[in-house]
């Protein structure tokens, strides 16, 4: 395992994340242990789970764990709050009332007194960004965290939160944690960017592309069985009826199986290593349904991409943004000769 440090901070994390979305809906409690076990094991030190992650369930067995594991003191911890957890007008978003209840509750159940980065799941539109982040800063103050990070922001609203930190003194803002793997990378034209500019380190979520990068689905025939399309070939971003009439993703697909094939390795290795090594990226998380799926991603752990199986993967997935102002002439106008003049 390699490790970096976390954004700009001083605390050091390992290069690839154990996230838990998984625990207590599709992978129960002795399985979910078993990961974690393999996962320290394999030199890992990022936990990342989140509040609404299986209606709590989740914290509550990484809870457990910690509580019977010798590993706490060598754990960087990361949760989120934002999302509904009741069905009342309080239960849900970024506000001092909402975040307040659902640190807590996040406390409580993983059994800590202290969370390492407690990420902001997603914008509220509703509640003013300085209740939201002044909330941030009076945590970290009482110790109940010790960053703050950032999930599903958009590029102005990184931007934004950044600048009104920097405004008021505040505590900066050490990650962002995105969706961002060889299918989806359209966050690189103003999201990385901007991460970049104020030394946000990325914690990529999805970086198999919901299961598409590892070579088990069919774009000729519907998924069936025990996966994630299997079950609901219609989910969410990586939607079955989508992808599979999508020129570009059998494109990718095809780039990281002559990887894989010509290495030896998995499909899933590959599209991890070329993800870890992309600009500001400082840990990938994995989201393994069993301890086979992570022992698999565990191996991609040292596995560094050449230059040219870069360059093929990237001409692969490029997302092919419009000229302007993401491409072509719009990069062009970016950019300039230190020279000066109209050379």
């Amino acid at each position: 395992m390699e490790y970096r440090t976390l954004g700009l901070s001083g605390a050091v994390v390992s290069t690839y994340t154990l996230g838990t979305m998984t625990f207590g809906s599709e992978t129960d409690e002795a399985g979910s242990h078993e990961q974690l076990d393999r996962y320290i094991e394999a030199g890992g030190t990022f936990i990342d789970t989140a509040d609404v992650y299986s209606g709590g369930v989740s914290e509550q067995i990484v809870g457990r764990w910690l509580a019977k594991s010798s590993a706490r003191d060598n754990v960087v911890l990361a949760t989120k709050g934002r999302f509904p957890m009741g069905d009342g007008p309080n239960d849900v978003g970024t506000s001092r009332i909402h975040l307040r209840r659902a640190l807590d509750a996040s406390l409580e159940r993983l059994g800590v007194d202290h969370i390492d980065l407690y990420q902001l799941h997603a914008w509220d539109p509703v509640t003013p960004l300085e209740e939201t982040l002044s909330f941030l800063e009076d945590a970290v103050r009482a110790g109940k965290i010790a960053y703050g990070g950032l999930s599903n922001f958009t590029g102005w609203q990184l931007q934004k939160a950044c600048d009104l930190i920097g405004y008021r003194g505040w505590s900066k803002l050490v990650t962002l944690q995105p969706q961002y793997n060889l299918l989806v990378r359209e966050i690189e034209w103003e999201i990385v960017p901007a991460a970049q500019e104020n030394g946000l380190g990325l914690l990529p979520w999805s970086p198999l592309g919901g299961g598409w990068l590892t070579g088990k689905y069919s774009f000729d025939e519907e998924p069936t069985g025990a996966t994630r399309l299997g079950e609901n070939p219609d989910r969410g971003v990586e939607s079955w009826y989508r992808r599979s009439r999508n020129q570009r993703v059998r494109d990718v697909v095809d780039a990281v199986r002559e990887i894989a094939e010509a290495r030896g390795i998995s499909m899933a290795q590959v599209a991890l290593a070329w993800l870890v090594d992309r600009p500001t990226v400082t840990s990938v998380i994995l989201g393994a349904r069993t301890l086979e799926q992570l022992e698999d991603n565990l191996a991609a752990a040292d596995l560094h991409l050449t230059e040219e199986e870069t360059t093929e993967l990237d001409e692969a997935s490029d997302p092919g943004a419009a000229d302007y102002p993401y491409g072509g002439p719009g990069v062009a106008q970016r950019s300039r000769p230190i020279s000066g003049g109209r050379a």
